[in-house]
């Protein structure tokens, strides 16, 4: 069996102590490769040294919306504008500390490491944290739509509360590889999506959370990728997700399709590698 997750964060503070065996435990489980994601500058070169010590581990560099937008906010507070309810919204209701990116440097890094990354993300809006901040928001991500336009790469994608816009601007590109991450918009826009053709990554919690045992049932088996997001969305309630949990997604969707377990990751893995390799 071939398994796959296309979007994890290997370099979160609960990895730390036993990331050796969280890899040797994915590979035991038929993991044949992880995409690990980072979201900001920080990150995004830690990626490259754990990139570095495991051979199924690849590439994604990101930036976070809530971190793109953190500089826009640390400018506006040196000039006085910044509220102070966006300050403590943006404070309190993320779950790790932010890091402002200087986006375009960030994006020019980006580009100068083309060729060490098979992706772009974790980028795109998020309007579930930081509530009056769209426009901002919309800027720096149709500045990560150019880049990832001008390197070719394929884009994972971020869209908590912002689908519509998310999809209007991917529409709006010249951008084809696109995974949506996560989506969690209404019926109508996901079957949009999948009429463009892009991609959807279903995470382990598809096991507790309808929504996602929709969206399997309604996407073709040939756009759906796994993630785990890890090490969030768990299919165990009070447990660190890891990479050997895709092959609970993998089960869900069987399930769901009324297809082979072996048949739906093998399935999976194709569609990884005609979107990433």
């Amino acid at each position: 069996m071939l398994l796959v997750d296309v979007h994890a964060h290997l370099d979160h503070l609960r990895f730390k102590d036993d990331l050796d065996s969280v890899i040797q435990r994915a590979k035991d489980a038929g993991v044949r490769a992880i995409i690990t994601s980072g979201v900001n500058s920080t990150t995004n070169r830690k990626v490259l040294e754990i990139v570095k010590r495991y051979d199924i581990v690849k590439a994604s560099f990101g930036l976070y919306p809530i971190d793109a937008l953190a500089a826009e906010l640390d400018k506006e507070e040196t000039t006085g504008a910044q509220s102070s309810e966006t300050s403590g919204t943006l404070a309190q209701g993320f779950s790790r500390d932010t890091e402002a990116i200087d986006v375009e440097k960030e994006l020019a890094w980006i580009v100068e490491n083309k060729d060490k990354c098979i992706a772009v993300g974790e980028c795109g809006m998020d309007y579930h944290w930081v509530k009056g901040k769209e426009a901002e928001q919309k800027r720096t991500f149709q500045k990560v739509i150019d880049t990832v336009e001008k390197i070719k790469k394929p884009i994972i994608v971020h869209s908590r509360k912002a689908e519509q816009d998310v999809v209007d601007m991917l529409m709006s590109s010249k951008l084809k590889k696109i995974v949506l991450h996560c989506f969690m918009p209404k019926k109508s826009l996901i079957k949009k999506c999948a009429d463009l053709g892009w991609s959807f990554s279903i995470p382990p919690v598809i096991t507790r959370l309808q929504h996602f045992q929709m969206m399997s049932e309604m996407i073709n088996i040939n756009q759906l990728l796994t993630e785990t997001d890890c090490p969030y969305l768990s299919p165990f309630p009070a447990t660190r997700n890891e990479p050997a949990f895709v092959l609970e997604t993998v089960k869900k969707i069987a399930e769901i399709k009324k297809f082979d377990i072996e048949e739906t990751a093998n399935s999976i893995y194709m569609n990884y590698t005609n979107m990433f390799l």
